[in-house]
């Protein structure tokens, strides 16, 4: 059977744990996974994850499978999150997923299954999962216009004119907030006219909301979500709670799916849970569980939007600060876009040979793509960075 199998290609994030992991140089600065870290470099749990964590193990009966759709009760409290008051609930069925990217694949599944004809855009850079996911779903893609390297940021005409070529029936996958890669993310004016063009073309928005909380703020960074909510027929939507609740390791997701009638999102809710059952049979429920007692205590809800306000204005105070340390060192305003961009990763513009020379030669991981995760910086490590960065030149 495995006689000709040939290595399979390194994942270009992935490898990078090990990499880095092994590597002996006490200064190494890991800038490639995108994880949120404090300013002692750490991942931490927040207070209202380790006080439901308590709560629910005092609390918990049993560890009987919850069904393929996962915890109802979580679903719920993650679509308040997400649509606050601009929910047609009744428009609206949602499945409990391992993590953003099990939501992902379950709804590209869906879309196999009830439109297989249909072509899913994609940006042209986008997060380097989302056309394996897809094409692992049968599912035939194409790219749209979105990103501009040299201004390094969204080239919104080119992008609308780019669309206007998708037929109507096809799905638009769309970064809700803080874009990944480039951190090049759209504005409300922008998502105003996106709205429009999905609106007049007849498209279906397929919104990755993987990292609300972490650009302009919870509700706001819900702004095209909401948006299309109330002006769409149909939508579809990945979210994660992975990255705003910090548990990366609990794979916490949510797939939700927004149809024209209650009558068709009842009769979709059963193809997502038959996806779910072929897929993985029943998702995890830890994360879930945490995330639903958070939301459901108003003094723990409130304590986790404070901490992950916190954690949002430091990441922003790191841009600031990496931005200034790269103007002094170059005497130039290139990077000021390290400002303007939202969340946790920006492209700083380097090439997969000087990739590979920061890991070299100054023990910086960065990801082949000039990917970096600004939230992986500690405050010590932004002059060493800038060093490295600018020794390329």
């Amino acid at each position: 059977m495995f006689e000709t199998v040939e290595p399979a290609p390194p994942d270009k994030i992935l490898s990078l744990i090990g990499l880095f992991r092994d590597d002996p140089r006490p200064g190494k600065i890991d800038l490639g996974i995108g994880v949120y870290r404090d300013a002692q470099g750490r991942t931490p749990i927040m207070r209202a994850v380790r006080e439901a964590e308590r709560r629910l193990y005092d609390s918990e009966q049993t560890k009987s499978y919850l069904g393929p759709g996962g915890d109802p009760a979580y679903c719920e409290a993650v679509t308040d999150v997400v649509f606050g008051n601009a929910s047609p609930r009744e428009r609206i069925c949602a499945v409990q997923t391992p993590g953003g990217a099990g939501a992902l694949r379950i709804l590209a599944g869906l879309i196999a299954r009830v439109r297989p004809d249909a072509t899913v855009w994609i940006p042209d850079v986008t997060w380097v999962n989302h056309a394996s996911i897809l094409a692992d779903a049968g599912l035939a893609s194409r790219e749209y216009v979105y990103y501009d390297p040299v201004a390094n940021g969204v080239r919104l005409d080119a992008m609308l004119s780019s669309l206007r070529g998708a037929a109507p029936g096809d799905v638009v996958l769309l970064h809700g907030c803080c874009h990944n890669p480039t951190g090049a993310s759209l504005a409300n004016a922008d998502w105003d006219e996106v709205c429009e063009l999905l609106l007049a073309r007849g498209l279906v928005p397929f919104v990755d909301l993987a990292y609300q909380g972490f650009g302009d703020g919870l509700d706001e960074d819900a702004y095209a979500v909401r948006l299309f909510a109330q002006r769409l027929p149909e939508m579809l939507l990945a979210t994660s709670n992975c990255k705003n609740f910090g548990i990366y390791r609990e794979r916490t997701g949510c797939a939700f799916v927004m149809a024209g009638t209650g009558t068709q999102a009842a009769n979709v809710l059963g193809h997502l849970l038959t996806c779910a059952r072929v897929a993985y049979s029943m998702p995890p429920d830890h994360g879930a569980s945490i995330v639903r007692i958070v939301l459901g205590d108003p003094a723990l809800r409130a304590d986790w939007r404070s901490e992950l306000d916190s954690m949002r204005t430091r990441i922003a105070g790191l841009r600031v600060a990496l931005a200034a340390a790269l103007a002094a060192r170059t005497g130039s305003d290139r990077y000021d876009f390290l400002v303007r961009h939202r969340g946790m990763f920006s492209l700083i513009g380097v090439t997969p040979a000087q990739a590979e020379r920061l890991r070299g030669e100054h023990g910086v991981y960065v990801v082949s793509d000039g990917r970096i995760n600004v939230a992986g910086l500690t405050e010590a490590q932004i002059e060493p960075f800038v060093a490295a960065l600018t020794a390329l030149r």
